[in-house]
């Protein structure tokens, strides 16, 4: 008996680029490669970028997509020429939840910056006029999802985008090109870098306690507690809270009531459809430690050592994006990050992270009685890893 064919899906091919940034890697579209339906935002840009990614996925590996089943390569990045006056290029970013079903774009990646002034001026999205044969190329970017500016300097060899070069940077096994990258005018809103009108809180944490934190709008809305309050050190290795369910939950607790005393939900149980934003870390004194590398960090190296979760998790290295919150709440007397680097005012601070130290400088002044802080800068580095399409079934999401 013959049976009828079977129907099936084709695949849709779609051009990419896989670019590594920071400490993150992620998929980077141009806006206009995109297929209709996905160039506006909505369920058919969100179901392509999860099944691009591989996710959401039970599993938790995202092995049927171009996600590492990590925060920080669980990324896509949308590019266009810009809209804004005095601004190459606009850049909006997803973060692809693993085991869930959506894509938070309530935040920046601030490690992807780094890629997106390369890949901008190597796919047309920039001016040729502002790119020299030789020497520096400064990209300004509008980035769309907190409506800030990042400005990239893009070394250029050749007329071409130069990615080699001996630059370390403690997160990423090779050396790379240096790309100093600096975010303007990084607090959140007008006046409202401490969300509170406090340099320091106490948050009520049921199941925990109270705490003294920190909550500060500066390159990602974070929230700062001090390790010794939560029983660590502040020298802590991924394994030491990722394997720990129990810990994992406190975090998630503070991080929920961190955000709604920060005014970014309205009830704890809201955070989970939030997850991307905002931040918790932990900061301490500094101690000696093993890096995941090997590499020892000595105390003496370092202002102060944090710890950051992201996406539910204790990362890696260090986001970016909560790098320039460090660095914003240092260069502000009276903050826990100022006062577990000694206090005093300082216009940069070097920290320990679990894969490493990183450099990031900032300086606030006060005005009013608020502060502000003018821009926040740190080096990354960025690399093509590979190019040309990523292919996803042609029913990923609904047309039209």
């Amino acid at each position: 008996m013959a049976h009828a064919p079977q129907h099936h899906v084709s695949q849709i091919r779609i051009p990419a680029t896989y670019m590594r940034g920071g400490t993150s890697k992620g998929v980077f579209f141009r806006l206009q490669d995109l297929p209709d339906a996905a160039q506006i935002p909505g369920e058919a840009r969100d179901k392509l970028l999860m099944r691009v990614i591989g996710s959401p996925d039970p599993y938790q590996k995202q092995i049927d997509g171009m996600g590492g089943a990590t925060s920080s390569t669980s990324k896509t990045v949308i590019l266009s020429k810009s809209t804004q006056p005095d601004h190459d290029v606009d850049y909006l970013f997803g973060q692809v939840a693993i085991d869930k079903a959506f894509v938070d774009w309530s935040g920046n990646c601030g490690n992807l910056s780094a890629a997106v002034g390369p890949f901008a001026i190597s796919n047309g999205l920039v001016d040729p006029v502002r790119i020299p044969q030789d020497g520096v190329a400064t990209v300004r970017i509008w980035q769309a999802n907190i409506r800030k500016t990042i400005i990239a300097e893009v070394p250029m060899t050749g007329g071409a985008v130069q990615e080699t070069g001996d630059f370390e940077l403690d997160g990423v096994t090779f050396p790379a090109a240096e790309i100093p990258v600096a975010f303007m005018d990084p607090a959140d809103g007008e006046g409202e870098m401490f969300p509170t009108g406090n340099l320091v809180d106490d948050l009520e944490v049921p199941g925990v306690g109270t705490l003294k934190a920190t909550l500060i709008n500066a390159g990602i809305p974070t929230i700062f507690i001090n390790a010794e309050a939560i029983g660590y050190t502040g020298n802590e290795l991924q394994d030491a809270i990722n394997g720990n369910p129990d810990a994992l939950a406190m975090f998630e607790r503070i991080r929920a009531h961190g955000a709604v005393r920060m005014g970014l939900i309205r009830h704890a149980d809201e955070a989970a459809s939030r997850q991307h934003t905002p931040k918790v870390a932990f900061v301490a004194k500094p101690v000696d430690y093993i890096a995941s590398s090997g590499k020892a960090v000595k105390a003496a190296d370092v202002d102060l050592l944090v710890r950051a979760l992201s996406m539910g998790k204790l990362h890696h290295a260090m986001m970016g994006t909560a790098a320039v919150a460090i660095g914003t709440a240092a260069a502000v007397p009276g903050t826990l990050v100022n006062l577990a680097a000694g206090g005093g005012d300082r216009t940069s601070v070097h920290f320990g992270h679990p894969s490493g130290t990183l450099r990031v400088g900032a300086e606030a002044t006060q005005v009013n009685g608020d502060w502000t802080v003018t821009k926040a800068i740190m080096s990354r580095s960025a690399r093509v890893l590979m190019e040309g399409w990523v292919r996803v079934p042609g029913d990923t999401f609904p047309v039209g």
